[in-house]
């Protein structure tokens, strides 16, 4: 793929999110006839040898680029984060209980949904702090009987990620540690070693909504609950090889072609350290404002969601609107926190970065 040059304006959506222009152009291109097959992937069997390529190299270059260890397995599924709250439960729990780190909105959703399937615990929570800080593991209170332990690793809505993922063997667990790392995958490298099992919808940071990846460790394979539907037990998920049921064929290709461009791009290693300048250009904006403000504690902010607020909210609407004339879109915060959102995943130039800074700039100039 070979960039091309764009006139689109930048979309800050939190998901679903910007796509890289030259993955759309290729999608577009291939639309009606995929390599000459005289069909689109739209219309393809999911069993027949194009789809099973497409299939087979989208698998093989994800593991490569978040460098995914032979003894997990690679599902790509259907449902969102949202169902992977009830369906990470219905495989794990074994019906006793699970360990629950509090720190947003979503991890929030995980813990509500899965107080169907088991018992619950709250480990840790920081709804008395606002959410804007994450809580140290070495105060959190993990049950002797608990069969995993979830967290959110990175809060879309409220702003805070971890930068360490949490070592539970140093902490004397043996529960597995399961994140949803749908809003910063393949932003950063995961330490596996850590990691039991990852989750996380496409539509913010892997291609467009409708497919879900999962990221199992083998030997948590084959402990669904009676009640988990055939078509969630990842054991025969990964029997079927994603393919116990029509899978999503048209978001696993475009899927696909991201993870080619994320390779272009230098892999997972540069995209971190793109995201790194990307978040300290507008961090270090909005720490250096008397107009705007971001409330999280600087030790776990988000490279890719950025909360911030304009200190008279007042102004909310004529900045929102300011920023869409300049071609600077999706920017109004979640509806549950209000102010800001910026979304910088990894298809966000630094140069849209910049172009909310200067608006941001400027509006504080002819605000003042």
């Amino acid at each position: 793929m070979t960039a091309a040059a764009s006139t689109r304006p930048y979309n800050f959506s939190a998901g679903p999110a910007a796509i890289p222009e030259e993955v759309l152009r290729l999608a577009a291109a291939e639309m009606l006839d995929w390599h000459g097959s005289g069909m689109s992937v739209m219309e393809m069997s999911h069993r027949g040898k194009e789809f099973i390529s497409i299939y087979e190299q989208a698998e093989a270059d994800l593991r490569e680029l978040l460098a995914v260890p032979a003894q997990f397995r690679i599902l790509f599924m259907q449902g969102g984060g949202i169902a992977e709250n009830a369906i990470v439960p219905l495989n794990l729990s074994r019906g006793i209980s699970a360990d629950f780190v509090v720190t947003g909105s979503w991890s929030q959703k995980s813990l509500k949904e899965a107080r169907k399937y088991c018992t619950a615990n709250v480990a840790a929570s920081t709804e008395a702090e606002g959410y804007i800080t994450l809580p140290d593991p070495a105060g959190w209170q993990l049950a002797s009987d608990a069969a995993y332990v979830h967290i959110c690793s990175n809060e879309t809505i409220h702003g805070v990620e971890y930068q360490t993922l949490p070592d539970l063997k140093a902490l004397g667990c043996q529960a597995p540690l399961v994140i949803d790392f749908s809003s910063h995958v393949a932003s950063r490298p995961v330490d596996w070693s850590r990691v039991g099992l990852a989750f996380g919808g496409a539509q913010k940071n892997l291609g467009p909504a409708g497919v879900t990846l999962v990221v199992v460790r083998e030997d948590l394979l084959g402990h669904a609950l009676p009640a988990c539907p055939s078509a969630f037990d990842y054991k025969t998920v990964a029997d079927n090889r994603s393919m116990y049921n029509t899978p999503p064929t048209w978001a696993i290709y475009v899927a696909g072609l991201t993870f080619q461009w994320l390779k272009q791009q230098g892999g997972v290693a540069a995209m971190e350290r793109r995201n790194i300048a990307k978040s300290r250009l507008l961090y270090d904006f909005i720490d250096h404002s008397q107009f705007y403000v971001n409330k999280v504690a600087r030790d776990c902010r988000s490279r890719m969601n950025v909360p911030f607020f304009l200190r008279d909210e007042s102004r909310n609407e004529a900045f929102l609107a300011g920023a869409k004339a300049r071609g600077l879109l999706q920017l109004k915060g979640h509806k549950s926190v209000g102010g800001m959102r910026a979304s910088i995943y990894n298809a966000m130039p630094i140069a849209g970065v910049q172009a909310l800074v200067d608006h941001m700039q400027e509006f504080e100039r002819t605000q003042s």
